[in-house]
């Protein structure tokens, strides 16, 4: 569970910012968001490897 302590003199919406800014770094909702269905290990590996051929083609176009 995240914790924001909030001072009397913060704003809220500056302490909801920082909420949104930890969950989105501990990646709690893609969790939840994963969890909701059963997904072999082979179709998460598949899209593993997709994910990084992908990441290889934009750095290789970056390169040129």
């Amino acid at each position: 569970m995240l914790k924001i302590v909030v001072n009397s003199e913060e704003n809220i919406d500056r302490a909801i910012k920082r909420y949104r800014n930890k969950v989105r770094k501990t990646k709690q909702l893609q969790q939840l968001r994963s969890s909701e269905f059963f997904t072999k290990r082979s179709i998460k590996r598949r899209g593993e490897i997709a994910k990084a051929k992908y990441k290889q083609l934009i750095k290789d176009l970056e390169d040129k």
